[in-house]
């Protein structure tokens, strides 16, 4: 039985790491980070039943001790603390939705995970788990490279053709690719994690020539490598270049060639030659297939003829009047605005979020709605201005807001002293007269050199983490390899004592045979797994309910859409962001029913709709976008009943001291004014709004139109001139900066009112 539970933990972890990466689907609301992150959580049940079934039958808890078990339990009881007092307990618990990765739940595991990795898996079935990641990265890259060109296996998958058109045009992978990770930057973190570590295995079959072998992981780090530049992934490159430089730098002044470099350069060029080779290739690629950094484009085959192209004296051309252009609104970025302009408005306002709650934060992983209410107003200006950015795209800030300095502090602690054990022991191995890593005379990769090759790979790709991290944030499987690296590491270099282990009581001298209690309670744990299991099951299925009921009402078939939601309510009532689809389709259900004479149904499913509407801001009332939903469900009921547009003033008034940066929040409050008859107030937000967006085309338009109510009697007669001057001086404010297309219905509307 105890040899039964330990197959079960060495399986399960090979399981994480060859399908982390892999697993998707496409009838989950959120196609491939839920999905790996339900996959993470359903392997770590089984390891926790089994582990915790090795110790009923050996009758005691032994836990192995590492170097960073102050620095992880310090880092959780932060976590534990800023949850407790989050600004959204639920989301702080599970992770914020789709994701759920980096919520309490998910940090639990991945320290958990660490600990049953060191304490369970044997010596030699280390890099067994190495060598299953680097397959599943092998997939991961050949599943992407097609997409480059055209041809997506995905949509092959979903659809039966091999292209691209199950993507839209604003997620083309022969734009970026991103292969099973769901998005070109994780794809990149991931690649550059392995590529040291590949680069390393290449090297170690290089030297002992098995030429095979060898040749496998040099075509391996290949196409890694013209993968990571096919995503366009700015922080992978960075990564990558990091991780290179500390990969070779170490390899060299372990290789001690570079001594002897200007005596003997031949015997430099046979110590180093693969790694150079591996260079070369590297270089070479990346000028053909070209750099995400358009500063380095002169490194490229078109940038190189141009540098050697004969000059011409450019032609003069008679010059051209130009047309004047209005100061009053900020020039159009083409194509959308840089990420990285973007990013540093979502870097500000994390930082905001992180001075306004600098001890605990506003709670784990509530970025999406704190950022709302410190966001600055320059992010209205960017093509990004009404989407809804769920963290800070940089893990640091992250933290830092969201779980204050405490949670920060002890982030950046335990990073830091995992960096400074492994450091230190390779610099020894490296440099130390005395210090090897055990050998195993029967295996070519555990022999000291190549173990401590592989383990520069490891500590470089580990760096890279911190490195990608920087510029985005992480994700299920860049997690799971932030916390197992170390003890990769700590486990290959003779770090850990297997004497400094934590057993309760202490360890029997002779395993007696199993009785009757014992089987009693392995019995007890495997219920408790199947339930466990089936509860991560049900859950599963209702987001699949969920995904389908929001598919259909997006696509205006409400009737289809109530069964599923329904569906998922039922089988997950706990989950907020069901019940909020399931209110707004109630709405819509209850107005179509009214139209129909309906009253009695229309009735029940307006009674639905408000009681769900109710309990959802009650019970989490700092969650902007329940509020926003709010609006929809009271501004529908109020097509059948007037009374219900007060109750939509009042949510989007909410809504707008939750997000009172928001020009899109501040546009609807004014038209709700106006539909309410508050139009001096609704033209004093729109202004507002206006101060937000200066480009805001509709707001101008709406703003045009109630100053025009408001300058007119109800005969129609003009009777503030000035108002009117400033409608009409608004009007043509739009056909000089807005699309041309628009001059007819402007002059239209100013025709109209000349007649009025």
């Amino acid at each position: 039985m105890l040899s039964f539970l330990n197959f079960l933990i060495r399986w399960s972890f090979y399981g994480i790491f060859f399908l982390v990466p892999i697993v998707f689907t496409g009838n989950t609301s959120e196609l491939f980070e839920f999905n790996k992150m339900w996959i993470t959580f359903g392997f770590a049940l089984v390891i926790a039943a089994a582990w915790i079934g090795k110790m009923v039958l050996e009758k005691q808890v032994k836990i192995q001790r590492t170097p960073l078990d102050i620095f992880i339990l310090v880092f959780i009881i932060s976590q534990f603390l800023s949850t407790i007092f989050s600004m959204d307990v639920h989301t702080s618990i599970w992770g914020y939705y789709s994701r759920f990765n980096g919520g309490f739940l998910s940090l639990i595991t991945y320290a958990f995970l660490y600990y049953a990795f060191v304490t369970n898996i044997a010596w030699k079935d280390y890099l067994k788990n190495i060598l299953v990641l680097i397959s599943s990265v092998l997939f991961v890259a050949l599943w992407g490279l097609p997409s480059h060109f055209g041809y997506d296996p995905t949509c092959l998958v979903f659809r039966g053709t091999f292209d691209v058109s199950c993507w839209t045009d604003a997620f083309q992978p022969k734009v970026r690719i991103f292969s099973t990770m769901g998005q070109p930057d994780w794809l990149a973190a991931l690649l550059v994690y392995i590529l040291p570590i590949t680069s390393a295995l290449a090297l170690i079959y290089t030297k002992a020539k098995k030429y095979l072998l060898s040749i496998i992981f040099f075509a391996a780090s290949t196409l890694f490598f013209v993968d990571l530049l096919y995503t366009k992934a700015r922080s992978g490159f960075v990564g990558i270049a990091v991780a290179f430089f500390i990969f070779f730098l170490y390899y060299a002044l372990t290789q001690r060639a570079h001594l002897n470099f200007l005596k003997k350069p031949n015997n430099f060029l046979k110590n180093t030659w693969p790694a150079l080779s591996l260079i070369l290739i590297y270089l070479v690629i990346t000028f053909f297939t070209g750099s995400p950094f358009s500063q380095l484009s002169f490194f490229t085959p078109s940038g190189v003829a141009n540098l050697f192209a004969p000059k011409t004296a450019p032609k003069t051309q008679q010059a051209e009047p130009t047309q004047p252009t209005s100061s009053a609104l900020p020039a159009q970025e083409f194509g959308g605005t840089d990420s990285g302009k973007i990013r540093l408005f979502v870097w500000q306002g994390a930082w905001d979020i992180f001075l306004h709650n600098p001890i605990l934060g506003t709670g784990v992983e509530t970025f999406a709605y704190a950022y709302y209410q410190y966001r600055p107003a320059g992010h209205n200006l960017t093509s990004e201005w009404d989407y809804l950015y769920n963290k800070a795209h940089n893990e640091y800030l992250n933290y830092m807001a969201t779980t204050g300095a405490l949670g920060f502090g002890s982030y950046m602690a335990m990073l830091g002293f995992a960096i400074w054990v492994m450091g230190k022991k390779l610099f020894i191995l490296a440099f130390g007269k005395n210090e090897s890593i055990e050998e195993n005379k029967n295996n070519l990769l555990t022999k000291p050199h190549n173990l401590q090759l592989i383990s520069i790979g490891l500590f470089s790709g580990y760096i890279s983490i911190l490195v990608t991290n920087f510029f985005g944030f992480s994700v299920v499987i860049m997690n799971l390899l932030l916390f197992l690296t170390p003890a990769f590491l700590f486990a290959i270099t003779n770090i850990l004592d297997p004497e400094k282990v934590l057993i309760m009581p202490q360890s029997q001298k002779e395993h007696k045979k199993t009785n009757e209690l014992q089987w009693i309670i392995l019995g007890a744990i495997g219920i408790a797994l199947s339930y466990f299991l089936i509860v991560l099951l049900r859950f599963w299925l209702a987001d699949t309910s969920y995904a389908l009921g929001q598919n259909y009402d997006h696509a205006n078939e409400y009737q289809a859409a109530y069964s599923y939601l329904h569906d998922a309510v039922a089988t997950r009532p706990s989950e907020p962001v069901f019940a909020d689809e399931l209110s707004i389709n109630d709405a819509v259900l209850a107005a179509a029913l009214y139209q129909q004479k309906d009253t009695a149904n229309g009735q029940k499913f307006a009674q639905e709709a408000i009681q769900t509407s109710n309990n959802l801001v009650q019970n989490h009332p700092n969650i902007i976008t329940f509020w926003k939903t709010r609006v929809r469900v009271m501004y529908t009921l109020s097509q059948i009943d007037p009374r219900y547009l007060q109750f939509a003033v009042e949510a989007i008034e909410k809504a707008h001291q939750l997000a009172p940066t928001d020009a899109k929040v501040s546009y609807n409050m004014a038209l709700l004014y106006g539909q309410a008859g508050q139009l001096e107030k609704a033209a004093s937000t729109l202004k507002d709004t206006i101060r937000l967006k200066v480009d805001y085309r509709d707001a101008y338009y709406a703003l045009a139109l109630y100053d025009h109510q408001l300058a007119i009697d109800k005969n129609g007669q003009v009777t503030n001139p000035e108002l009117e001057k400033e409608a009409v001086d608004t009007m043509h404010f739009i056909t000089k900066n807005f699309d041309p297309q628009d001059n007819l219905k402007i002059n239209d509307t100013l025709h109209s009112w000349k007649e009025e």
